[in-house]
């Protein structure tokens, strides 16, 4: 009896010690890293940095892009998508919002639900819903479907 105690003691500390330390579990860290990933991404939208934006999505000609029942496939594809829908208009890109939950599904895959919300210089404010599949791959953690939609 005394050694299973003891055991549950070391056991009991071994995790107080691991939750003081900043350390983090590894499906706690691939929500980590993906929060960065989308954090620099919304940064990079309100500089009016698309490039940066795009930064944070799989550089492939099979990322998937669905936005209000139309599918884009490619990165190239859906960089064109945001150049003609936010940089060719005379109100530019706006400020995002977003807010969105991550969830780890596999060792190298994350799940994002949210909101997504602009600010636009004319006064308009489109807001809506997306879904994000973020897979890690050898260059990092990168957006591999993203499906968003406005209201």
């Amino acid at each position: 009896m005394r050694k299973v105690r003891f055991y549950g003691f070391v056991a009991a500390i071994l995790i107080i010690a691991g939750s003081l330390s900043g350390t983090t579990t590894p499906g706690a860290q691939a929500t980590v890293d993906v929060r960065e990933l989308v954090d620099k991404q919304v940064a990079a939208w309100n500089h009016g940095d698309l490039d940066g934006y795009m930064a944070g999505y799989w550089k492939s000609d099979r990322l998937s892009f669905f936005s209000n029942a139309k599918e884009t496939l490619g990165w190239q594809q859906t960089l064109e998508h945001y150049r003609e829908r936010y940089q060719k208009n005379k109100n530019g890109m706006g400020r995002l919002e977003l807010i969105i939950q991550l969830e780890q599904l596999d060792n190298d895959l994350v799940l994002g639900k949210g909101e997504w919300r602009l600010s636009m210089p004319g006064g308009t404010h489109p807001h809506g819903l997306t879904t994000i599949v973020v897979r890690k791959l050898p260059e990092g953690w990168r957006i591999v479907h993203d499906h968003s939609s406005a209201d």
